[in-house]
């Protein structure tokens, strides 16, 4: 069985550890910013190797996959260089810094034809499967129009600051790009629908933010003293809603927000059909609201013994125990390591680089919308 190493040690390095531990697979090491960091993290989650750098990662023979969760900027010269290793690649969101650098990964994968996925474990939430299920079977009827949000809190005041704020490292688009995509992501998967089309209105809420002395861990509150922050100038939206055109006709909307005071991690989705409706919030994960017109609504639990097979051998659990996001990585994971196994990186029912690319050149002509104040095509 090939062992994997994971890059970047924050907030998620640590969730695919953890994931890839519950699926049994081997972990080899990973790789934090310093000897130290690597050193440190290593020891923290029960490792037996942190790397001192990229290269010696890359030089371990029995690291076979690599799981990128570095900083975004970091991702297309990351994502080049295990591929060019001959070694799988899973990457965080966004693939790259634009769409030029993901459509030059999506052709070099192809090449090397090795397994090249983007984790956006959104998907495998059971009950958003489910919601694939039905739609693909006709439940739903005609799609009318799909809505929803994202928002969170974590951004709200101009004391709390990460790396992700600065476009320079994360990129011109912040919320739209980081939870965002997620949405998109998510609502394209279900339906088999692509946006083609979006205009878009964002806004930096907090121009100057007040970064400390050293960068904050995401989700983190900043203890630093007042006297000890320095104002940094903010380009990277807080907030960004669009408006969406689908393929065949279907309308659309969404909201982001990372400074929605007492939104901790919201996504949610109501798909509108001509014959019923289905909503789900990330929040209340193991509920499917179905919306009726002739008859009462109702609530579909997470039941294995309710559920579609696509859906049930993503859930492991019964009825009443509850699965939320860590879960959701454990299942995205399962997805592509069976690829990996089989040898066969053109059976993805997972999120691929083709994807990942897709949701850039969303978010590049979203960007261009918002700049030029009309609708803009992806």
């Amino acid at each position: 069985m090939l062992a994997s190493a994971v890059v970047g040690v924050g907030f998620i390095g640590p969730v695919h550890v953890e994931a890839l531990r519950r699926l049994g697979r081997p972990i080899a090491g990973v790789l934090g910013s310093s000897p130290e960091k690597s050193r440190r993290a290593a020891e923290q989650l029960g490792l037996s190797r942190g790397y001192a750098n990229f290269d010696e990662l890359l030089a371990d023979a029995s690291v076979g996959v690599v799981h990128l969760t570095s900083p975004n900027r970091l991702h297309f010269e990351q994502c080049q260089r295990v591929l060019g290793a001959g070694k799988h690649v899973i990457c965080e969101k966004p693939l790259a810094m634009n769409v030029r650098e993901s459509a030059e990964l999506v052709a070099l994968a192809a090449r090397a034809n090795l397994v090249a996925a983007v984790c956006y474990n959104v998907r495998y939430y059971p009950l958003c499967l489910e919601a694939r299920e039905w739609i693909a079977s006709g439940r739903l009827g005609e799609i009318h129009h799909i809505t929803g949000s994202y928002v969170q809190d974590w951004l709200l005041h101009d004391t709390d600051f990460n790396w992700r704020v600065l476009a320079e490292d994360g990129g011109e688009l912040r919320a739209i790009a980081d939870i965002g995509t997620h949405w998109l992501d998510l609502v394209q998967s279900m339906t088999g629908l692509r946006v083609v089309e979006v205009c878009a209105d964002l806004k930096t809420v907090l121009p100057i933010r007040r970064r400390p002395a050293g960068s904050i861990e995401t989700f983190q509150a900043n203890t630093t003293a007042p006297s000890d922050l320095v104002d940094v100038p903010i380009t990277t939206d807080d907030y960004g809603s669009v408006l969406l055109h689908f393929e065949q006709g279907t309308r659309g909307c969404f909201t982001v927000s990372q400074v929605t005071a007492g939104r901790k991690n919201c996504l949610r989705f109501e798909i509108a059909g001509s014959a019923c409706s289905l909503a789900w919030n990330s929040e209340r994960p193991d509920e499917l609201w179905i919306g009726e017109r002739d008859r009462a609504n109702e609530l579909l639990p997470r039941d294995p013994a309710l559920l579609h097979p696509n859906a049930r051998r993503y859930t492991n659990y019964p009825g009443g125990h509850n699965e939320g996001f860590p879960d959701t990585f454990k299942q995205l994971f399962r997805a592509i390591y069976e690829a990996i196994d089989a040898g066969d990186p053109n059976a993805a029912t997972y999120p691929t680089f083709a994807d990942g690319h897709h949701e850039i050149s969303l978010c590049d002509a979203i960007l261009h919308s918002h700049r030029e104040r009309r609708w803009a095509a992806v």
